[in-house]
């Protein structure tokens, strides 16, 4: 019950022999506990993810939760500080965590926990965790750059930043199976940039609203509220002539608001077929049809041998899971559309659980 996980000598994580001596002991009821965690965390905040990682394997299961509770955390992290620099400190606690976790000495706190698991194993099975610590780093310094709520300046950026969120979420699950393919990060980076603008949208009744003022345990008034916030880019407000202040004053009867949502939600809905089109010629053994824009970048160095139509079929089937995400975001498009592109009405989704099943049987988004 109480047997230990330790990375085994002579593999390549840890590599700092001096760090790889210092053996870290995590039981097997520090990892219950953690995994309890997590699937709690996805359950209560992002029931969604929870839908997902209730139809993955099971020994897929570690990693997703472990990677979607530490996106949680981030996410939600602007929200719990009352001010910048305590928001600054607490992404760096995260990013000292990531870097010890990696390093054999995972601090006490279950995300990392759970994660130290998945690793060490990743690592007995000779994958690369330090591809899973370069996408989570990079996770955490693109949180930490829009912690503020900036505004994006155009389309362009707005995408930018989900290739550097929800894609690079998806390039760290991917990392985990393991599959290092170029088919395969080619989808994950549509599907994220997808859901990376859905999140935006799906944001906006919540940023667009003042938040109340943040209060102690004792109900003192420690820090004034957040001040609302419009996410949309600047361009497409520029272009259909929707003002901030009248979103913030009138709400969805701004002018111009459901216009701008259209052509954003477009924006998302055009990477979604995209991606559908890729799956299905990948699937008819043929090419994907799409250049990949990334293809050289860091961590996206691939063999120069094509590889073989089973092969690709391979990587596809064993993780198709991670493709998943592209579900519940054109799930929430289709819903946004019924509204007339008013995210203000948009209601949650009896349907989205039989869509996943359904996309998992005929294993497409």
């Amino acid at each position: 019950m109480y047997r230990a996980f330790r990375a085994r000598q002579g593999l390549r994580w840890p590599r700092d022999p001096l760090r790889s001596c210092r053996r870290c002991y995590v039981t097997d009821v520090d990892i219950e506990k953690a995994r309890q965690y997590c699937v709690a965390q996805l359950r209560q905040s992002d029931y969604d993810s929870y839908l997902i990682r209730n139809l993955l394997p099971n020994s897929r299961r570690d990693a997703y939760d472990a990677l979607r509770a530490f996106n949680l955390e981030l996410v939600r992290l602007p929200e719990l500080v009352s001010n910048p620099a305590i928001g600054q400190m607490r992404m760096q606690f995260w990013r000292d965590a990531v870097n010890n976790t990696f390093a054999g000495k995972p601090p006490k706190e279950p995300i990392m926990i759970l994660l130290y698991k998945v690793v060490s194993q990743l690592a007995e099975m000779g994958g690369t965790p330090s591809s899973i610590k370069f996408w989570l780093l990079r996770l955490i310094n693109t949180r930490e750059k829009y912690m503020d709520n900036r505004p994006f300046t155009n389309l362009a950026a707005l995408e930018d930043y989900a290739e550097n969120t929800y894609s690079t979420l998806m390039y760290s699950n991917l990392a985990a199976v393991p599959i290092h393919s170029m088919h395969m990060d080619h989808l994950a980076s549509h599907i994220g940039k997808a859901c990376g603008i859905v999140a935006v949208l799906r944001g906006i009744p919540f940023l667009a609203a003042a938040s109340p003022p943040v209060k102690s345990p004792q109900g003192a008034s420690v820090g004034s509220g957040r001040n609302p916030v419009l996410l949309l880019p600047l361009d497409v407000m520029a272009e259909t002539g929707l003002r901030e202040e009248d979103v913030y004053r009138h709400g969805p009867r701004a002018e111009g608001f459901q216009d701008a949502v259209f052509k954003v939600a477009t924006r998302a809905h055009d990477h979604l077929i995209t991606a559908r089109e890729m799956l299905k010629n990948l699937h008819a053994g043929e090419s994907p049809g799409h250049e990949y824009e990334h293809h050289g970048e860091e961590q996206h160095e691939y063999p120069t041998a094509i590889p073989g139509d089973g092969d690709t079929k391979r990587d596809l089937r064993r993780g198709f899971g991670v493709l998943l995400e592209g579900v519940p975001a054109g799930d929430y498009l289709s819903r946004l559309e019924a509204q007339n592109f008013d995210p203000f009405t948009v209601k949650s989704s009896w349907k989205l659980p039989w869509r996943l099943w359904r996309a998992v049987k005929t294993q497409q988004i």
